[in-house]
């Protein structure tokens, strides 16, 4: 198999018919080896549109989606992100290369161990990995300029919103499924938010999401 050709292949049929344009995010996209992050079980599927199985009822979101995301996010040098649920750590690894600083947290010890292997083998030094549980809230002394919750929730915590700095940009999947809203909402002004649904997709839950209310007769 011509690897290259293969990812040059997942760039032009499946990210850019997904209006993934900006050159930048391509670019990054031939120069981070996404098949170094699979799972060795399914390497070969690095470049197919699908979710790959991470284990535990968790899944690696499709290179379309990943890459939209970047996109959408529009990270900048001075940056600093929160991820919630590192997975495979590649959406870690393209969030670093042009960030600050990322602070990554998993709940799973095994996933975030594998993850901060892989990027320190690529030579990532600039992303901090937690074990824990951030379905709601990830206590921080400092804001962020970017938060992106890697698996959906049902129900957005507030707390994420009041943990972005003016200017400050969110990525979340609401909703349950069989159809969910991708979600990009920017702190406008302290308090303030401008929140605009960006496509519809359905992706795996996030371990212990907020819930809705059961309504009880």
């Amino acid at each position: 198999m011509d690897i290259e050709q293969v990812r040059y292949n997942m760039v032009e049929q499946q990210i850019r018919p997904w209006d993934v344009l900006n050159q930048d995010v391509l670019n990054l996209l031939f120069k981070l080896r996404r098949e170094d992050f699979v799972p060795e079980a399914h390497r070969a599927l690095a470049f197919v549109d699908m979710e790959i199985p991470l284990g535990h009822g968790q899944t690696m979101w499709t290179p379309k989606l990943e890459a939209r995301v970047i996109q959408e996010l529009a990270i900048r040098p001075t940056d600093r992100v929160l991820e919630i649920g590192t997975g495979s750590g590649y959406l870690t690894a393209l969030l670093a290369v042009n960030a600050a600083e990322v602070v990554s947290v998993e709940i799973d010890p095994a996933f975030s161990a594998a993850a901060e292997h892989k990027l320190h083998a690529h030579g990532i030094q600039n992303a901090t990995l937690h074990v824990g549980d951030a379905a709601r809230d990830w206590p921080d002394e400092q804001d962020f300029d970017v938060i992106v919750l890697t698996s959906s929730t049902p129900l957005l915590s507030g707390a994420f919103r009041n943990r972005l700095r003016t200017g400050g940009r969110l990525f979340a999947i609401t909703g349950v499924a069989p159809v969910m809203q991708a979600q990009l909402i920017t702190c406008t002004a302290p308090g303030a938010f401008r929140s605009v649904t960006l496509f519809e997709t359905c992706v795996t839950e996030l371990v212990n999401a907020p819930q809705p209310t059961a309504f009880v007769f």
